[in-house]
């Protein structure tokens, strides 16, 4: 079982929870750089500039159809990792799989359940039902991300999958990208969360995460501008 290294927070969480503000009230985030980060092609943005914006609102909507082909001929049993108000719980029930969408936000988990979702609450670092049984797991939205440490992210993935499961990422825009830093987000009315580690990763650069992870991209493809990338054991 993979240690998940201590954490002074999640995304979006302590403070004034402007993540859970913005989930409740559709609003926007922007993703704000605390320490500076070194993967950019270009100069990256010096401490404290606003590096990324979510659009919460789509989050909280259908899965488009960018996020149903990362369902595509799948059997399941899937596991949506920082599913938020779990949109792709919500098309993997639609298609009749078996999910489980898990999220560190109080808020986010009591959203997807009061549509009727199955979504629980904690981290993927945690110790999780149906552990090396799971076929496919999602971390979309820049959730590869998550932690800082995509590496030890992708390497605890690899740990709750079956033998020929696989793990989907959506990966940034920018191919060669490969960032961490720490961060916070900060709400349309100004309130900011604690700091939380953080990482962007392109598709170029996730090849090197995957192989330090006993992994391997298998299949890339894009939709509307958005890319994914799947990676299976070596």
């Amino acid at each position: 079982m993979t240690i998940a290294p201590d954490r002074p927070a999640t995304f979006g969480s302590g403070g004034a929870e402007p993540y859970a503000r913005a989930l409740r009230h559709e609003g926007l985030l922007q993703l704000v750089r605390v320490t500076g980060g070194a993967g950019r092609p270009a100069s990256p943005p010096a401490a404290g500039d606003a590096d990324e914006a979510f659009d919460v609102a789509r989050w909280s909507a259908d899965a488009d159809a960018a996020d149903l082909t990362t369902l595509d001929d799948e059997t399941g049993p899937v596991l949506d990792i920082g599913c938020g108000p779990a949109r792709m719980v919500r098309a993997a029930v639609d298609r009749g799989l078996t999910v489980l969408g898990l999220d560190v936000s109080p808020t986010a988990v009591a959203m997807a359940r009061e549509a009727g979702l199955p979504v629980a609450g904690g981290s993927v670092f945690d110790p999780l039902p149906r552990e090396g049984q799971w076929n496919l797991a999602l971390l979309l939205d820049g959730n590869v991300g998550i932690g800082g440490d995509p590496t030890a992210l992708l390497t605890r993935c690899a740990e709750i999958l079956t033998a020929t499961g696989s793990i989907v990422v959506e990966t940034a825009p920018e191919a060669s990208l490969d960032d961490s830093y720490e961060a916070h987000v900060v709400d349309d009315q100004g309130h900011a969360s604690a700091t939380f580690p953080w990482a962007e990763v392109g598709r170029e650069a996730l090849h090197r995460h995957a192989k330090r992870s006993g992994l391997r991209v298998v299949q890339t493809w894009s939709v509307d501008g958005r890319t994914f990338c799947r990676l299976r054991a070596r």
